[in-house]
């Protein structure tokens, strides 16, 4: 972790909280959990940089929630199946009804 100081990372998808007030080391699973869910390709660049694969890995197998199309992205990057994250096996064993 710390490379190169805090990482550029876009206001925008920390809209709900004071982003000045960020904690980058004490809060890094909610920053890399928000910016997979809700950050473009540079943003996830710039957290890659800054934590390192193997702290998001572990973020993010162990993350309750990303949304359907990015944890498909998150498989991806960090070369994982989609059984291996705790937020999909726990949705798929939660299935809802099918809409109709």
């Amino acid at each position: 972790m710390k490379e190169h100081g805090k990482p550029y990372l876009n206001k925008r998808i920390f809209w709900d909280v004071r982003f000045e007030a960020l904690e980058y080391d004490k809060k890094a699973n909610f920053i890399i959990e928000r910016v997979f869910n809700r950050g473009d390709v540079e943003d996830i660049r710039n957290c890659r940089r800054y934590y390192g694969d193997s702290h998001i890995k572990d973020a993010l197998l162990k993350s309750s929630y990303i949304s359907d199309h990015r944890i498909h992205l998150a498989s991806a990057v960090l070369n994982q199946p989609l059984s291996a994250f705790k937020c999909y096996t726990k949705k798929q064993l939660n299935q809802a009804h099918y809409p109709y």
